[in-house]
């Protein structure tokens, strides 16, 4: 059995030191907050060597809040997870639970933090169901112990034909490449863990709903002592009115609501086609302005798909898609010449990065220059003024994003410095371009399990 933890514990450890229920005077006594989670891209990964994941950061904020270490342990199975957080073996299981009755009997949920939808998943090329009738014929597999068992169970007093098999070996995303690799028919996942897993297995579908929205929260051993509850109360109202949950939740799931399985299909040929003729170019661009190369080359896809002899009608050419004025700025005589092109582009984007108010951090910073160099850095100026007029934060990517649009409207545009622009076309760019680099991302990285990396510490900080 393995755990991993980001100071490679083993469960054996922490079940010797047969501790009492834990509560936040003792997590902060021990220096240690001691969390359940699930290797997953909802939940806990490796990215560019670094640890990664919307559950992981947003208990890395709790343990820093709390001004203590984060222990992070991975059990084999969700069955293990739930078992060993009702015995108080650990303080937090943060793995994306859903709330279900069930559960609610023998583990204490903190605050819903986020909905998600019970879907039906089959594969691209095999027959659609329409409805639960129609799996009869088919094989539905579903992982142990998850809330899609406790959902099926009470289906089934409606339809009693109604049957399925229980995988205690894998997780969510090894079920649902059971089903990309036609090893199975059919399963059932969370909606966000089918968002997540859309560009890793593209054939995958989903059928219809099987559930409403439902709430997921963090859980805790039941405990006469709410302490540890009221506290993560506290901080999640923190970090909802700064903003801050917004953002994660923009990070890790704003560009992956739409899939587009022909258009993932194209850029996965060119990447063998086409990139390798440009990728030194992009990585040495990347490294003259501090860029991720793989931001450089979505860019550039998402401008020209890697043609070098592209033309747009308004005149715009080469990979990088330049005008002649900003040609003409960064010192670009031949804009379908690949290096030329290239090393113009990254400038420009850098040069633009530089000009934003120092305050905007990342991502939100890239992702406001990329919107920039497709609109213009005195509309997204504007943008920003219409978002703090309206209450939010300028310096917010997802808050941003929800205000562009506004800038098409006679109402708002009126109130601008540089008036009516189509505010909806940086965005679609801008989440064009994030799906593109996860693709990249998956296609140029090897896969790094987090046992793998060299023994870690998170360290007390203020949030």
């Amino acid at each position: 059995m393995k755990f991993i933890s980001l100071l490679l514990v083993s469960l054996s450890f922490l079940i010797a030191c047969g501790e009492a229920v834990p509560h936040l005077e003792e997590i902060r006594e021990r220096g240690e907050l001691r969390v359940l989670s699930r290797y997953g891209p909802t939940s806990y990964y490796v990215k560019d060597e670094e640890l990664a994941g919307f559950e992981y950061e947003l208990v890395k904020r709790f343990a820093e809040y709390l001004n203590v270490k984060l222990k992070i342990i991975v059990p084999d199975n969700l069955g293990d997870m739930l078992k060993l957080i009702e015995q108080g073996k650990a303080d937090i299981a943060a793995a994306g639970l859903t709330i279900t009755p069930e559960r609610k009997d023998i583990i204490r949920f903190g605050p819903a933090y986020d909905k998600v939808i019970q879907q039906l998943v089959y594969r691209l090329g095999t027959k659609k169901p329409k409805n639960l009738t129609d799996l009869a014929d088919g094989h539905l597999e579903v992982v142990a112990n998850s809330s899609h068992v406790e959902q099926l169970t009470s289906l089934k007093e409606e339809i009693p034909s109604l049957t399925w098999t229980e995988n205690s070996e894998i997780d969510s995303s090894g079920i649902l490449e059971l089903v990309q690799l036609e090893l199975i028919d059919y399963t059932i996942a969370d909606s966000n863990e089918i968002a997540a897993n859309q560009l890793k297995f593209p054939e995958l579908r989903v059928a219809f709903n099987i559930s409403d929205p439902q709430d997921i929260a963090w859980a805790m051993p039941f405990s006469e002592d709410a302490s540890l509850a009221k506290e993560m109360a506290l901080f999640f109202e923190m970090m909802d009115e700064s903003g801050d949950l917004s953002r994660l939740k923009e990070k890790y799931y704003g560009h992956i609501r739409h899939f587009d399985y022909l258009d993932t299909r194209a850029i996965e040929r060119r990447i063998l086609t086409r990139l390798p003729k440009y990728q030194a170019l992009f990585e040495q661009a990347g490294l003259e302005h501090n860029i991720d190369w793989r931001i450089l080359a979505a860019m550039s896809y998402q401008e020209s798909h890697w043609d070098r002899n592209a033309v747009s009608p308004t005149g715009v050419r080469g990979l990088m898609m330049l005008t002649q004025d900003t040609a003409k700025f960064m010192n670009v005589a031949d804009r379908k010449d690949p290096a030329q092109s290239i090393k113009g582009g990254a400038a420009y984007l850098a040069s633009i990065k530089k000009r934003l108010p120092q305050r905007i951090q990342e991502p939100d910073r890239t992702w406001m220059a990329l919107a920039a160099y497709n609109i213009g850095l005195g509309h997204l100026e504007d943008a920003r003024k219409l978002t703090e007029m309206d209450g939010a934060n300028p310096d917010l990517w997802p808050d941003v994003k929800a205000h562009l649009r506004w800038l098409s409207k006679r109402k708002w545009y009126e109130k601008t410095k540089h008036g009516y622009a189509r505010g909806g076309e940086p965005v679609h760019y801008v989440q064009n371009i994030r799906r593109y680099y996860d693709i990249l991302l998956q296609s140029t990285e090897t896969e790094i399990q987090p046992e793998t990396m060299e023994e870690q510490e998170i360290l007390p900080g203020a949030l």
